[in-house]
C-alpha cells in the first residue's frame, strides 16, 4: 500500500522514511486517494480563461506568472555560468514547496521509492527518522530499535551536520546514509550539551523493522512495543496481545502500551490498534479545506484485551499516528498516559505520485483526537509525567536539544491550536528500561483500583 496521508514514525517521529507520517510522520489512506483521483480539474490551465464554476481564488495571478517568467529569463539569460532548463525549472517547483510546512516536500522518484520502503519496513541503510530543515541540516527525530544508528547512540535530537566529512548542504539530502549492506559511513553530529561536533561511523545493514515486539514484564502484566505503524502492524499487534493472553492463563491483568521514539507511519495501522483496545468512541478524525481531506474513524464493538487496564509509554520522539494512538486511547478514558510530551506532529500529509515517478508529499489536514483537540504544535501532555534517565542521556543536565524536541521549534511549522499556552514545555526522549519500570508501576495502580469484574484472579 502507498503511504498517503501521515509517517510512519518517525519511523519519528517525518524524515528518513516517513512520510504522513514515515510523521518525523505521513500516513497512506486509500480511500484519499481514490477520491483524489476522481477530483474534478481545472478545465484550463489558462489564467485568463473562465468558467462558470470558476471563481477568482481558482485562478492563477497572471501578474505573478509574468514575474516568474521574467526572472526565469533573467537567469537564462544573465547568469554567470549557463544554466539548463530542466534544472532550473526543478529548483522553482521545490520552491514551492519549501516555505509551506517542514512536512512538504518534492520526493524524486529514488526519493519516492524511498518512502514506500518504508511501509514494509525493509530497506539498506542506518535506521534513524530523520526530518530535513530549511538550513538541510538532519533533524533526527528517532533512532529505529535495534538498528545501527540506535546501537550506536544516537538520539532523538541530535542534528547531523556531515556526512562522510561533507558538509550537508554539499550532499543531496539523506541519500548517502542509504547504501550497500556491509558499506561504512560517518556522519558528524551537533548535540547540545557537548562542546563541539562528533563523528560517529555506521555500518549499513538491511533494515528489517519488526514494528511490534511484546513479553512478560511480570505474571499477568504484558508489555507490547511499537516502534512504528507499518502495513502488517495491525495484525501483529493482534498477533502480540493474544499470545500475552495465552502466557498470563487467558487473561492479562494489564498492558503496558510502549510507543516512545515511534515516528508514526501509516494512520490506518495505528487506527486499527486502537480498535483493538476500544469498544466504541471515536479514534480520530481529520479536517483539511476540501471535503476529501475530511475524515473519521470510530471504533467498532470488542476490546481485544477485555476491559483489563492500558498504560502508554511515550516521549518527545512519539509523533503523527502515535499521537494519535495515544490520544484516541486517553479521550476515551481505556488508558492512562505515562512519559513526556509528545512530538506535536498533528497534520496530514498525502503523497500526489507524478507521471514522471516523482511525487509531492502535501500537507492536506490536521489531525484531531475525539474530544476535537489538535495536537498539531503541542503534543499529548502525560497524565503522569517522567524523567530522562541521566546516566543514558550522558549528562545530569539534559541538553536542550534533548528537552526541547517539538514540532514547535521546527521553522515553518503550520500554528496549532493550543500553541504558546501557558505553561507549555517541550518533552524529552525517554531511553532504556526506566520509564518502563515507572510504567508498570502505574498500571498496578489502576489494576488495583479497577473494578472486580476487570481482574484476574
Amino acid at each position: 500500500m502507498r503511504r498517503s496521508a501521515l509517517l510512519l514514525l518517525l519511523l519519528l517521529p517525518a524524515v528518513h522514511g516517513a512520510a504522513q507520517q514515515p510523521d518525523p510522520a505521513t500516513t497512506p489512506l486509500a480511500a484519499q486517494e481514490e477520491a483524489q483521483e476522481e477530483a474534478p480539474v481545472p478545465a484550463s490551465d489558462d489564467p485568463d480563461a473562465t468558467d462558470g464554476a470558476a471563481t477568482a481564488a481558482s485562478r492563477v495571478p497572471l501578474a505573478e506568472i509574468r514575474r516568474y517568467v521574467a526572472v526565469y529569463n533573467a537567469i537564462k539569460d544573465a547568469y554567470v555560468d549557463p544554466v539548463d532548463d530542466r534544472e532550473l525549472m526543478q529548483s522553482a517547483i521545490e520552491g514551492l514547496l519549501l516555505d509551506l510546512d517542514p512536512h512538504s516536500a518534492y520526493l524524486d522518484k529514488d526519493e519516492s521509492e524511498s518512502f514506500d520502503e518504508q511501509t514494509s519496513g525493509a530497506y539498506d541503510g542506518i535506521g534513524v527518522e530523520l526530518l530535513q530543515q530549511h538550513d538541510r541540516s538532519l533533524k533526527v527525530i528517532a533512532p529505529i530499535d535495534d538498528t545501527p544508528a540506535a546501537r550506536a547512540g544516537i538520539l532523538a535530537g541530535d542534528t547531523i551536520v556531515a556526512i562522510d566529512g561533507k558538509p550537508i548542504a554539499q550532499v543531496e539530502g539523506m541519500e548517502p546514509l542509504r547504501g550497500a549492506p556491509g558499506s561504512q559511513v560517518t556522519v558528524t553530529i551537533v548535540r547540545d550539551g557537548r562542546d563541539k561536533p562528533f563523528d560517529v561511523t555506521l555500518v549499513r545493514e538491511t533494515i528489517k523493522v519488526t514494528s511490534v515486539r511484546s513479553r512478560m514484564l511480570e505474571p499477568g502484566y504484558g508489555y507490547v512495543r511499537i516502534s512504528t505503524f507499518q502495513a502488517d502492524t495491525g495484525a501483529d499487534f493482534q498477533t502480540h496481545v493474544d499470545r500475552l493472553q495465552a502466557q498470563a492463563g487467558g487473561r492479562l491483568r494489564g498492558l503496558v502500551l510502549d510507543l516512545r521514539s515511534n515516528p508514526g507511519g501509516l494512520l490506518t495501522a495505528a487506527v486499527q490498534v486502537a480498535d483493538d483496545l476500544l469498544d466504541g468512541g471515536g479514534i480520530v478524525s481529520t479536517r483539511g479545506r476540501i471535503p476529501i481531506s475530511d475524515t473519521r474513524f470510530d471504533a467498532t464493538p470488542g476490546d481485544r484485551m477485555k476491559g483489563a487496564p492500558v498504560v502508554v509509554l511515550v516521549d518527545a520522539g512519539s509523533a503523527s499516528a502515535a499521537e494519535v494512538l495515544a490520544g484516541a486511547l486517553r479521550d476515551n478514558d481505556r488508558a492512562r498516559v505515562v512519559g513526556s510530551r509528545t512530538f506535536g506532529k498533528g497534520s496530514v500529509q498525502t503523497v500526489l505520485p507524478l507521471d514522471n515517478g516523482d511525487s509531492v508529499k502535501l500537507t492536506t489536514a490536521r489531525y484531531y483526537t475525539p474530544s476535537g483537540r489538535s495536537i498539531q504544535a503541542s503534543g499529548i501532555v502525560p497524565d503522569t509525567e517522567l524523567a530522562p534517565d541521566p546516566a543514558l542521556i550522558g549528562t545530569a543536565d539534559v541538553p536542550a536539544s534533548l528537552t526541547g524536541l517539538s514540532e514547535a521549534i521546527l521553522p515553518g511549522h503550520l500554528r496549532g491550536d493550543d500553541e504558546g499556552a501557558e505553561g507549555y514545555k517541550a518533552g524529552s526522549p525517554l531511553p532504556g528500561d526506566q520509564p518502563i519500570a515507572a510504567a508498570l508501576a502505574e498500571l498496578k495502580k489502576l489494576v488495583a483500583r479497577a473494578p472486580a469484574a476487570t481482574q484476574v484472579r
